[in-house]
C-alpha cells in the first residue's frame, strides 16, 4: 500500500474495523472502509467505479466482493486467506470481464529476491515502514497464535525471544 500510494496509485484499503482502516488512511490510503459494514463494496463502487488491481489477503466471501469491483481488464492478486478461505475463483466471468488473476509472490526465487532487496532499500531510507502491531513473549506463542487466528491484531505480530517488558502490547507504524 505505501509504495504503491508513492508510485501515484490510489490507494483504497479495505479493512474489518475501524482501529484497522485508521492504521490504512496513517498509511496512506485515500479511501479506508470496513469491510464488516454492510454495502462496503457499494461505497467504493460509488466513489471510484471499477479497480484497476485488487490484493486479497483475506478471501473467502470478503475476496468474492473485492473481485466483484475489478473492472474490465483489471487484475486479481490473491495472496491469503484470513477468512480461512480462498477467494472462488469464476472462471468463465472472469474471461468475459479480461481479468487477470496474478499469483503473488513470484515463483522465481531470484526476481522474490530482488524484490525484497527494493522494499529493504526503501526501508532503510524511511519510505516504507513496517507495522508491528502487537508483540508477545515467547512462552506466549498459543496467545499470539489465537490473536492472529480470532483476526484482531493488526500489522505484524513478534514473539519476543528476550524480554524486558518495555515492548509488550506496542502499535506503532
Amino acid at each position: 500500500m505505501q509504495l504503491a500510494g508513492r508510485a501515484g496509485a490510489m490507494v483504497i484499503a479495505a479493512a474489518g474495523g475501524t482501529r484497522k482502516t485508521d492504521i490504512a488512511r496513517r498509511l496512506g490510503a485515500a479511501i479506508a472502509v470496513d469491510y464488516t459494514e454492510p454495502g462496503w463494496a457499494e461505497q467504493v463502487r460509488s466513489v471510484v467505479g471499477g479497480i484497476n488491481v485488487v490484493f486479497d489477503g483475506v478471501g473467502g466471501r470478503i475476496g468474492a466482493e473485492s473481485l466483484d469491483l475489478v473492472g474490465e481488464g483489471g487484475r486479481f492478486v490473491p495472496y491469503g486467506m484470513a477468512s480461512g478461505a480462498f477467494t472462488p475463483l469464476p472462471e468463465a466471468e472472469l474471461r468475459a470481464r479480461r481479468v487477470s488473476v496474478v499469483r503473488s509472490p513470484p515463483r522465481d526465487a531470484g526476481a522474490l529476491n530482488d524484490l525484497t532487496r527494493r522494499a529493504l532499500a526503501e526501508a532503510v531510507v524511511g519510505r516504507l515502514h513496517a507495522v508491528v502491531g502487537q508483540t508477545f513473549r515467547l512462552d506466549q506463542a498459543a496467545d499470539a497464535h489465537a490473536a492472529i487466528a480470532s483476526r484482531i491484531t493488526v500489522g505484524k505480530t513478534l514473539l519476543l525471544v528476550r524480554h524486558d517488558g518495555a515492548d509488550e502490547g506496542r502499535l506503532e507504524h
